[in-house]
């Protein structure tokens, strides 16, 4: 996570569907919390939980001995959502891209490029366990 972020809630979530309610929930507290508008409410809510889907599926491989954290920080300008798996990480710069005619009628493979294409800023850390997933306020 870059510098200068105080975070504001964390939650620990199980390696399964069951985390997908949890987050919702969450992404609603904070939203409201911090006065997101509704059109960019949508973005924040497709984007984590795809991040969080990513984690459960490609990170964790549905292993309910492993977990995934979620941490919400904020500063000034900007709110994140810090999603944290115990997998092996992945080459997040050599993914296939999901618009290229070769991929178009894949039913998977678009996680990434929506969390890239609805959210303000993302940076994967340690080798892809762990996706920033930044909003501007």
């Amino acid at each position: 996570m870059k510098e200068g972020f105080t975070i504001i809630k964390s939650l620990k979530l199980p390696s399964n569907n069951d985390a997908i309610g949890l987050v919702e929930n969450l992404i609603d507290e904070i939203c409201a919390e911090l006065g997101v508008n509704e059109d960019a409410y949508g973005n924040v809510l497709i984007a984590v939980t795809e991040g969080i889907n990513n984690a459960i599926q490609h990170g964790n491989k549905y292993n309910n001995d492993l977990f995934i954290t979620l941490a919400v920080s904020n500063n000034s300008a900007e709110f994140c959502f810090a999603i944290t798996d115990e997998g092996e990480g992945f080459d997040f710069d050599a993914l296939p891209d999901p618009t290229a005619p070769e991929n178009i009628m894949k039913e998977n493979g678009r996680g990434v490029y929506l969390m890239r294409n609805l959210a303000d800023e993302v940076i994967y850390e340690d080798h892809g366990k762990t996706v920033c997933i930044y909003f501007n306020k």
